[in-house]
């Protein structure tokens, strides 16, 4: 018996006859440039315009504010404050120094991952990637409870936790795991012959990193920089929280329009908040392109030595950096679970009752659930069959203008901050002569806001994904006119079906904790669990804040280890080809 699946039998020679009898399906053509053009027009309605209404507001060609300054005098006035430059500073500042103690700590867990013989390597590998399942408020949170006026370990930071060092602590705590994971993947790749070859030369180790292991990771290591400076000069969770008075550009542009209702102000920071992340992208884009293989066509794989000294020395490490994410992790659900903050440690579930606290209730929760599971199930649909159509469908007269403006839109995300994205929909969807201004406050409107925030991550996996099917797939499928549609149902389907739930994953991850995309763009009923935390901190309710970044916390692991158990069990029933003996 063929162990080959039904979907894959269907596309051989001897189901000819069958396929066609059946021909392709009438007007399969005008069906997939239409789903091209809803895609497309998706992205403009999604990205585009939004931007571009947010950079009109800037420049003062189209205002939803009355009286006061606009346009270029208002460019002028903003960065003529005397306040402001001493700001970007700041937001600089505070950006870097994040980067340059990150991004080797990351590059170090990384190479202990990667490169050497440390135990307890899955363990420590799910630890460190704790963080993203937590709001970015949450780390400023436990350092209040930690380090703060009244926190357990106060007299040792010999200062305020808040200003300068509370926001880099902070901002570390949340940006380590989006370091470690393009560095995990830089590391993963090496050539086994390299080693030899400088072992043989006489190379000891430090030289053998120095010329071998950090020239090929230097990409990686540029890309993780850039990503982390990117989330730190335009996160506002944790300055919120610990930054006391020490202003940064993303705090100043949400309290202009929350605050202020400084609509037209917001809009000029916003633009300038975009600046920092296209430099670092465009640059990261730039770098990229000069990058080599580092795996050749007759590599070996590399297979770290054993030596005691050098994985006991880099076990230290990760257990430091395990134990500072959990330490951070268990304070903020420790203090959810006592009455009073280090008065009184009693344990008691009242932080809980949230429909007794300022910030929206279980009614937060209960949204924030429904648009994770709304972004996850239509935002997976979306991003993958628009993978699909841009890397597995015929080029034509359409596609040669629609597959690269789509490209365009859908890596767009990847430079456009969420803070920045959420001021877009203000202007646009809160315009009074859109048509769509119903939209705005509404649960739709949040699903589209954090499907495309999040499109660019899910978009390039699919492709990866999609990239792997060998195309004699579709080829056989034209060739006995089975429609493209069904072939993409019965066959690309089934095998992608591990990325389409790793999409559904991430998604569901990331509309749960996201603030900055959103904070904008709710109303009273449909206010998040995200934004509840930060409005609970701001009405001093730290104990109920915690307990809700508890509960996001939770919900975000349990989510994914139920997706992955989902995912495991699919597999198994599913693709039980791919490991099956052949005949």
């Amino acid at each position: 018996m063929s162990t080959i699946p039904r979907e894959l039998r269907a596309a051989t020679p001897a189901a000819a006859a069958p396929a066609t009898r059946r021909g392709r399906a009438p007007g399969e053509g005008a069906v997939l440039g239409s789903m091209k053009l809803a895609w497309l027009a998706l992205l403009l309605l999604g990205l585009l315009l939004p931007l571009a209404a947010m950079l009109l507001q800037a420049t003062g060609l189209v205002t939803t504010a009355r009286g006061g300054e606009h346009g270029l005098a208002l460019v002028a006035h903003v960065l003529g404050d005397a306040n402001f430059l001493p700001m970007v500073g700041r937001s600089l500042a505070v950006a870097a120094t994040v980067a340059a103690i990150v991004v080797p700590l990351a590059f170090a867990f990384a190479y202990a991952m990667q490169r050497t013989r440390l135990p307890l390597r899955g363990v420590l590998r799910a630890l460190a990637m704790l963080p993203l399942f937590a709001p970015s408020l949450l780390p400023g949170i436990a350092l209040v409870y930690l380090f703060g006026n009244q926190g357990l370990f106060k007299d040792w930071v010999g200062g305020s936790i808040y200003g300068f060092w509370g926001i880099v602590a902070g901002e570390a705590f949340y940006t380590f795991p989006y370091a470690l994971m393009p560095l995990l993947a830089t590391l993963a790749l090496a050539d086994g012959r390299l080693y030899d070859a400088a072992r043989a030369m006489g190379a000891g180790p430090w030289r053998t990193f120095r010329t071998v292991t950090l020239p090929g990771a230097r990409y990686g290591l540029f890309g993780a920089f850039a990503l982390v400076f990117t989330l730190v000069a335009t996160d506002f969770g944790v300055p919120t929280v610990v930054g006391g008075s020490y202003q940064v550009l993303a705090v100043e542009a949400y309290k202009a329009v929350v605050g202020q209702q400084q609509f037209a102000r917001g809009a000029v920071i916003g633009l300038l908040l975009l600046l920092p992340a296209v430099l670092a992208f465009g640059l990261e884009r730039l770098v990229q392109r000069r990058q080599h293989a580092q795996m050749a066509s007759r590599a070996q794989p590399y297979a770290p030595r054993a030596n005691r000294l050098r994985d006991a020395a880099f076990l230290l490490l990760a257990l430091l950096v395990a134990g500072w994410i959990l330490l951070i992790l268990a304070t903020a659900v420790g203090a959810s679970l006592v009455k009073l903050w280090p008065y009184n440690l009693e344990l008691t579930l009242r932080n809980y009752d949230f429909d007794n606290m300022d910030g929206g209730g279980w009614l937060a929760y209960r949204n924030s659930l429904k648009l994770a599971t709304l972004t996850a199930v239509f935002g997976t649909a979306l991003i993958f069959t628009g993978a699909w159509l841009l890397e597995k469908t015929r080029a034509g007269r359409l596609a040669a203008w629609t597959h690269p403006l789509i490209r365009l839109c859908i890596l767009l995300p990847m430079a456009v901050p969420g803070l920045v994205l959420g001021l877009g929909y203000v202007f646009f969807f809160n315009h009074p002569a859109n048509p769509l201004h119903g939209l705005y406050g509404g649960m739709a409107l949040l699903v589209l806001c954090t499907i495309m925030h999040c499109a660019t991550t899910a978009h390039l996996t699919s492709v990866s994904a999609l990239g792997q099917l060998d195309p004699v797939f579709e080829a056989v499928s034209a060739s006995l006119k089975v429609g493209a549609l069904r072939t993409f149902w019965r066959v690309t389907l089934p095998i992608c079906l591990p990325t389409v739930l790793a999409n559904a994953r991430y998604l569901f991850v990331s509309a749960m904790t996201t603030v900055s995309a959103v904070i904008f763009l709710y109303s009273p009923d449909t206010v998040l669990a995200s934004v509840a935390v930060l409005n609970m901190d701001d009405a001093g309710d730290i104990g109920p804040a915690a307990a809700m970044s508890t509960l996001i916390l939770l919900t975000s692991i349990a989510a994914t280890l139920l997706l992955s158990l989902l995912t495991h069990r699919l597999v198994r029933r599913t693709q039980a080809w791919r490991s099956a003996p052949r005949d």
